[in-house]
């Protein structure tokens, strides 16, 4: 690549430290947490009295798997302040999920707290490859959406000149980004496509644009993705990861240098892995349920907080606490297709191999009969939907059933549609539409 990302080496004491040394300080923050959560929020404490648990249990970090699960249901169930462990008085932040489910999931953050996610995310986009002075562009959304003002915060944290733009204006964003040539952009990976999109109708080439990294995350997201970006744009494309009952975005984030999975700030987030159906923990290396407990967290504590996300937990590299590998899929996001499980990271790893299809699908559930149907619906790549017939068009979208029928298990039938004729998210890529009818 031309535009190469800065690796910086001037880490923090805690992110070359040993595995004992990370495994100390988190007992010891552990052991505060889950006395901070049990004495202060009367949901933790009935929780865990009704296992027979007490925060002075924890006398190994393995004596976690003793306590109980924390799930979305108990954050609507104590809807709007109930899980909150300070007085209202002192929460200087809320932020609050869509709540198109049901009842937002909403959260609160101390002073301390804020401080903390500034320092994490300067942290994550140091190790994404910035550096002080660069030019941030952020287009994530800003709001109740934890993730525009926490990009925000913690690029100005590192020393960064931030450009607040938030989503939306797709072509303003371009405008935007020749003329005040930003070094990184933080936005969603299918927002960045999108934006690509956007470069070529305007007639600009995306890979004559500043931008040398891009921080991509609030969405599951394919290594066929982050090539797709990398070579649409020159730059580096990393992956960070969060979400809002946790902290926010900053829980875990790649290294430039060897983008081989997220490190997890372990000095703030204790990981687990466990079984989606028993919740049995499981070792790491092992796939299954990510589960996290945070260790600072002030007015909004989690405890064994099941995230729904699926992956694995590996040994260190770049940096010493441990990594978790990309996600790919979601326990709630995963569709069960005449008995096959499918996620929509695998269709989206076989369109994007085939150069004739672009990253803009959406996948439709019907009901035909007693039996459920899945429809992929893509857009060609530009310059192929200029020159196919529609011949042409109909043996693409054969080729596409013929290998999810022979890579994934299932049966489904590909429609190609005009290109832009598939909505742009400025958001999370809403990439299921569940078209069956309501029993």
């Amino acid at each position: 690549m031309a535009k190469v990302a800065q690796i910086r080496h001037d880490l923090e004491p805690i992110e070359t430290a040993s595995r004992d040394e990370i495994a100390a300080l988190q007992l010891s923050r552990l052991r505060w947490s889950l006395g901070h959560a049990y004495d202060n929020v009367p949901a933790y404490r009935k929780k865990f009295d009704e296992l027979g648990v007490r925060p002075d249990d924890l006398r190994t970090l393995a004596d976690l798997s003793r306590f109980p699960f924390t799930a979305k249901k108990d954050l609507r169930e104590n809807y709007p302040f109930g899980m909150f462990a300070v007085p209202r008085e002192k929460v200087v932040r809320i932020h609050a999920s869509s709540g198109t489910t049901g009842k937002p999931t909403v959260v609160g953050y101390t002073q301390n707290d804020i401080n903390t996610w500034a320092d994490l995310i300067a942290r994550c986009i140091r190790a994404a490859g910035g550096k002080k002075g660069d030019i941030v562009h952020v287009a994530y959304g800003y709001g109740l959406f934890t993730g525009g003002l926490g990009a925000h915060y913690g690029a100005e944290r590192l020393g960064c000149t931030v450009i607040p733009m938030s989503g939306g204006q797709t072509e303003r964003q371009v405008r935007l980004i020749q003329d005040f040539k930003p070094d990184i952009i933080m936005v969603t990976p299918s927002y960045m496509l999108a934006l690509g999109d956007e470069f070529r109708r305007q007639g600009i080439d995306p890979r004559t644009c500043s931008l040398r990294v891009g921080i991509h995350g609030a969405e599951p997201w394919t290594e066929a993705m982050r090539h797709e970006i990398e070579q649409t744009f020159d730059m580096q494309a990393i992956d960070i990861y969060g979400l809002s009952e946790v902290i926010g975005p900053g829980v875990a984030n790649e290294c430039v240098e060897t983008k081989d999975g997220l490190h997890i700030w372990e000095d703030h987030f204790y990981p687990e892995i466990v079984d989606p159906v028993t919740g049995e923990v499981l070792p790491d290396g092992e796939y299954g349920e990510l589960v996290f407990t945070t260790l600072t967290k002030e007015a909004f504590p989690a405890i064994r907080y099941r995230t729904r996300d699926l992956t694995r937990l590996l040994p260190g590299t770049a940096r010493s606490m441990r990594r978790m590998e990309k996600i790919t899929g979601r326990t709630d996001d995963m569709m069960i297709i005449r008995g096959v499980n499918v996620f929509p990271s695998q269709i989206e790893e076989l369109l994007l191999q085939d150069g004739r299809l672009s990253a803009h699908y959406i996948l439709e559930l019907h009901r035909k009969g007693h039996l459920d149907t899945l429809e992929v619906v893509v857009e060609p790549r530009p310059e192929f939907a200029a020159g196919a017939d529609e011949k042409t068009k109909t043996a693409c979208a054969r080729e596409l059933t013929h290998h999810i029928k022979g890579m994934i298990g299932i049966s489904a039938t590909v429609r190609l549609v005009a290109v832009g004729s598939i909505e742009r998210s400025v958001g999370k890529a809403v990439r299921c539409i569940d078209m069956r009818p309501r029993d």
